[in-house]
C-alpha cells in the first residue's frame, strides 16, 4: 500500500468524516414525513465491544459460550475470555501487532471464532470477516484491500489464503484453529490462545474507544466489488444496545437455573450472524451451538437435541421448515420465537412455518452491513409478517422520492434511507463510493424501495439498486460482469437475479460472443465458476445479440429483463 493510501486510510480510520453516530441522540430531527422509532432511545455509553459483551461474565462463567453442532467440543464463559486475552497478548508480545493492525477472520462457524474475533478486539486490532469458501481470487482482492498484517483461519481455506498471498507476494503469518496436520509454516492457534504463561500486561498500553475502528466486514455497498465497511465500537455497541430492548428481545437471559440455547446457523462472518447471532447473545450468556455449515439434517437434529427456543435465520431456511416435507411439527415443537432477515421474505412463507407451530412468534427483521445489520425488527408480540418491523431505537428512516429527495408520507413508496448511531463511517478507501450513498447531514441511502404505514411498520417492496440475494448473501452483477469479460470469446455481458424457489435468486448470464467464435454454456459456467464463492456461481447462461444499454453505456437491466425473463 503507498504513503498517500495509508495517510488515507489512518485519517479515515481516525477521524470519522462521514460519522452521524450520534446525530440522532444529539438532536430530534424537524423534517416532515421522518420515520421514527417506537421504541426507547439507547443510553450513549463510552463501552468498547469487549466491555458490552464482558458486562456479565461474573454472572455465568461456568456456563457454556460455544459448543460444536459436529464434535460437541466447546467452550465455557470463562475459558472463552480468558483465551481471549491470552490471544490478544499473544498477538501484541508474539506477533509484534499494534493497535489498528487489521487481522482477517477467514473461518466458517466454530467454538474458537469468538474468542478469536474478541481477542483480535482487545489487542487493539481491526477484525475484517471474510467468507471462507472464497476463492483465492476473492480472497486476494480483500486481503490486499485492508492491508492484513496476520489472517486466522483453518486448514479449509488455506490453500486458497496461500495462493493469494504468494500471488501478492507478501509474507503474512497464518494461525490455524487445527490441532493437527498442520502446514509448514502455519502458527498453531493454541499456541497464541492456551499460552497462558504469556504476559497480559502488555494489554494495559491499549486503549480503545467508541470512535475507534473495530471490524472491517464487506459489503458489495450498491454496486460492484466487495467494499470494506468501516464499523467502530460504538455503532456495534449501539446497534446492540437496540436490539436488547425489552420489546424486541425474545430469548432468555441466562440465570443459575436457566440457559437458553441458540442454532448459531448464520455465518459470523456475515453482519447479521456477527451482532444478532454472536455479539448479542453472548452479552446475554446464551449457549451458541455453531454450525460450520448448514445441512438439513444436522440442523434439525441441533433444533431438536438442544430443545432450541428461538432461531435466526435467513427466508431460503424459513421456506425450507415451513414447505419441506421432511419437517414436521414436533421438529419446531420448542420453538418460541423466529426472526427472518437478509433478504423479504412474503407472509405466506411466514404462514407455512405456523401452521406446523401456531404458538411461534415470528418476526421479520432488515438491515444491511452498512447499518450493523439492522435498521428495523418487529416487537416480540408480533403478528404482521408481511412488514419487517419498527425503525430501531435512536434511529430515523426517511422514504425518499427517488427523483426529488423529497420524504414522503405514509403509504407512498420510495428509496429507504436511514440515520442514527448504528450507522458505518463509511467505505475503507472508497471516498467516492461513501459519497454515493452518504448524506451531508448523515442520511445512508440503502437502495432498498420501501414504504410505511400509518401504524409505523416499515415494507421492502424492491429493490433499486442491482444486488442479487442467494441465501441471504448478496452477489454484485457487477463483479461476475467482470470475470465474464475475461473470456477471449466474451464481447459483451450481463447478469441478471432470476427467482430460484430453493436460494431466493440465482445469477444468469447474457453473454454476446466475440464475432466468429464458438462458446457453450458449459465453457462459460466453469470458466466463471471456478472463480468465485459456491453462492455466486452463475446458474444459467443465455446468448444474445445485445446487451441494451443508455447513452452512457450503463445496462438497462430492466429492458434486459423484460425483453428475456
Amino acid at each position: 500500500m503507498s504513503n498517500t493510501l495509508r495517510r488515507t486510510a489512518q485519517q479515515l480510520l481516525k477521524t470519522h468524516k462521514y460519522a452521524t453516530a450520534t446525530s440522532s441522540i444529539r438532536q430530534k430531527t424537524v423534517e416532515k414525513n421522518i420515520l421514527t422509532s417506537v421504541y426507547k432511545d439507547i443510553p450513549v455509553t463510552n463501552m468498547t465491544i469487549n466491555d458490552f459483551v464482558w458486562q456479565n461474565l461474573d454472572r455465568w462463567p461456568d456456563k457454556t459460550a460455544t459448543v460444536c453442532a459436529l464434535t460437541g467440543h466447546g467452550y465455557t464463559y470463562a475459558q472463552t475470555h480468558r483465551m481471549s486475552v491470552t490471544f490478544a497478548a499473544s498477538l501484541r508480545s508474539k506477533l509484534k501487532l499494534k493497535n489498528d493492525d487489521k487481522v482477517a477472520v477467514i473461518l466458517p462457524n466454530l467454538p474458537e471464532y469468538p474468542c478469536t474475533l474478541l481477542g483480535i478486539l482487545q489487542a487493539g486490532c481491526v477484525a475484517s470477516m471474510m467468507n471462507p469458501v472464497y476463492t483465492s481470487h476473492e480472497l486476494k482482492r480483500q486481503l490486499e484491500l485492508i492491508d492484513c498484517k496476520a489472517i486466522v483461519s483453518s486448514k479449509i481455506s488455506y490453500a486458497n489464503i496461500k495462493q493469494a498471498l504468494d500471488e501478492l507476494k507478501v509474507n503474512v503469518p497464518i494461525i490455524l484453529v487445527d490441532n493437527e496436520g498442520l502446514p509448514e509454516g502455519a502458527i498453531k492457534f493454541a499456541e497464541l490462545a492456551e499460552d497462558f504463561n504469556v504476559d497480559i500486561d502488555c494489554l494495559k498500553s491499549v486503549q480503545r474507544g467508541p470512535k475507534d475502528v473495530a471490524i472491517l466486514p464487506f459489503s458489495s455497498g450498491t454496486t460492484g466489488f466487495p467494499k470494506a465497511v468501516v464499523l467502530d465500537h460504538g455503532g456495534v455497541v449501539a446497534l446492540n444496545q437496540m436490539i436488547i430492548d425489552p420489546e424486541i428481545v425474545v430469548i432468555e437471559e441466562t440465570t443459575a437455573t436457566h440457559q437458553s440455547v441458540l442454532p448459531a446457523i448464520l455465518p459470523f462472518f456475515h453482519i447479521f450472524g456477527f451482532n444478532s447471532l454472536m455479539m448479542n447473545q453472548m452479552a446475554q450468556g446464551v449457549k451458541l451451538v455453531t454450525m460450520p455449515y448448514f445441512k438439513p439434517d444436522l440442523f434439525l437434529q441441533t433444533i431438536v437435541k438442544y430443545k432450541a427456543e428461538v432461531l435466526f435465520i435467513v427466508p431460503p431456511m424459513v421456506v425450507f421448515l415451513g414447505k419441506h416435507p421432511a419437517v414436521k411439527p414436533e421438529h419446531l415443537a420448542a420453538v418460541k420465537g423466529m426472526i427472518s432477515g437478509a433478504a423479504p421474505l412474503s407472509a405466506a412463507d411466514a404462514a407455512a412455518v405456523l401452521e406446523k407451530n401456531k404458538n411461534i412468534i415470528f418476526r421479520q427483521g432488515y438491515g444491511l452491513t452498512e447499518t450493523n445489520g439492522a435498521v428495523t425488527v418487529g416487537r416480540n408480540d408480533d403478528t404482521n409478517h408481511a412488514a419487517v418491523g419498527h425503525v430501531l431505537g435512536s434511529c430515523e428512516v426517511k422514504v425518499a422520492d427517488v427523483n426529488t429527495q423529497e420524504a414522503l408520507g405514509a403509504g407512498q413508496e420510495g428509496e429507504i434511507w436511514c440515520r442514527g448511531p448504528n450507522l458505518m463511517s463509511g467505505y475503507y478507501l472508497d471516498e467516492k463510493s461513501t459519497r454515493e450513498v452518504m448524506t451531508e447531514d448523515g442520511w445512508y441511502k440503502t437502495g432498498d424501495i420501501g414504504k410505511y404505514d400509518e401504524n409505523k411498520y416499515l415494507y421492502v417492496t424492491d429493490r433499486l439498486k442491482e444486488l442479487i440475494k442467494v441465501k441471504g448473501f448478496q452477489v454484485p452483477p457487477a463483479e461476475l460482469e467482470t470475470v465474464i469479460r475475461t473470456h477471449s470469446k466474451v464481447l459483451d455481458c450481463a447478469v441478471l437475479g432470476i427467482p430460484d424457489p430453493v436460494t431466493g435468486e440465482v445469477p444468469k448470464a447474457f453473454i454476446v460472443p466475440q464475432q466468429g467464435q464458438t462458446l457453450d454454456a458449459d465453457e462459460l459456467l466453469e470458466y466463471v465458476n471456478s472463480k468465485v464463492a459456491v453462492f455466486k456461481k452463475i446458474k444459467e447462461v443465455q446468448f444474445v445479440e445485445e446487451i441494451p444499454k443508455n447513452s452512457a453505456g450503463k445496462i438497462l437491466r430492466k429492458q434486459l429483463k423484460e425483453k428475456y425473463c
